[in-house]
């Protein structure tokens, strides 16, 4: 089951994907975020609330992207209480480049960077079986839905930023139960859109690297996600395709299961906060800023994930001008 949400009459709709074509409305007040915490509270699948919820009417899905309709499929009223998070150093990797990183993991660890040693910890013990717990990995904060741009919407670029890099990436989506439980609605194909420049500049920058916009969507996969999945991420330039790459996710592709990534995010008190929205970036092994491509405004990234329903779209934009005012004494 792939659920979108979008702008339909001037109301937040939230829409059952039936095809490439079409999409059914399911009736929802709160849109998903509505009728997961329905699910939640009378202790039934999302899936069994959406179907009792389903209507008789469809909406063309092309005309709600044409008209620029389009919403992240999971929302919170309030942008304060919908968090954006992420973690870093968790895939393998293509082949050849899996080959290499695993060969690094056999030198002496007095040698190794930070950035291996940590990657080193997930391939040793980044699945751990049920009921233990793994090393915690890289782990970073991207802002709260103020910082979410819709699909199809520009990802606008700060002034002072040093490259805007896509970052194609499966997103878990969660809402918080009234006991602090967290409850996985789903996943999402993401772009956690990054400064790749300053990251790389020195590593204790990360955290400003990620203070950026982001975008996931447009649908969101309830139910069982597979364990190997492949996609394609892309840079377009004047319709024509500037940059291309496949990349892999999922739990085979990955040095941590997803559980323990899970739990490295929500054993902190303050992201069990009851009734809040979480969105939870699994990282990624594939960016054109690796293959020294850079790109710029009016460029459109494509992140395509065929499991995960139609592909992820944004274009960039960049702020001209900071809009920031000197701090003043009251």
């Amino acid at each position: 089951m792939r659920l979108i949400q979008c702008r339909h009459d001037g109301r937040l709709t939230v829409g059952l994907v039936v095809d490439a074509g079409s999409v059914q409305v399911v009736a929802a007040e709160e849109g998903v975020y509505g009728l997961a915490r329905q699910a939640i509270a009378e202790g039934r699948p999302l899936s069994e609330v959406v179907a009792a919820a389903l209507t008789e009417t469809r909406l063309d899905y092309a005309a709600l992207v044409d008209n620029g309709e389009l919403l992240p499929p999971l929302t919170h009223p309030d942008p304060a209480h919908w968090l954006v998070t992420g973690t870093g150093l968790t895939h393998l990797g293509s082949a050849d480049t899996r080959s290499a990183m695993h060969a690094a993991t056999l030198v002496d660890e007095s040698t190794l960077t930070d950035s291996m040693r940590m990657f080193r910890m997930g391939v040793e013990a980044g699945k751990p079986a049920a009921g233990e717990v793994g090393p915690q990995p890289e782990w970073f904060y991207k802002g709260d839905g103020d910082c979410v741009v819709a699909p199809e919407a520009a990802l606008r670029s700060p002034s002072f930023a040093q490259d805007a890099g896509e970052e194609p990436e499966l997103a878990g989506l969660y809402v918080i139960g009234d006991d602090g439980t967290p409850w996985r609605v789903g996943y999402a194909v993401g772009n956690e859109f990054s400064d790749h420049v300053t990251e790389r500049f020195n590593y204790l920058w990360l955290a400003h690297s990620k203070l950026r916009a982001c975008s996931y969507g447009p649908e969101l996969l309830v139910g069982e996600l597979p364990e190997h999945l492949e996609g394609t991420s892309r840079i377009v330039r004047d319709g024509q395709t500037l940059w291309e790459k496949p990349f892999m996710t999922g739990e085979a592709n990955m040095a941590h299961s997803l559980a323990n990534l899970e739990h490295h995010h929500f054993k902190y008190r303050n992201f069990r906060r009851p009734g809040d929205v979480h969105v939870h970036f699994f990282g990624t092994a594939t960016l054109s800023f690796a293959d020294q491509v850079r790109v710029e405004p009016g460029d459109r990234y494509e992140i395509e994930l065929p499991a995960l329903g139609r592909p992820l779209r944004n274009t960039l934009e960049r702020d001209t001008e900071s809009d920031y005012a000197a701090a003043k004494p009251l």
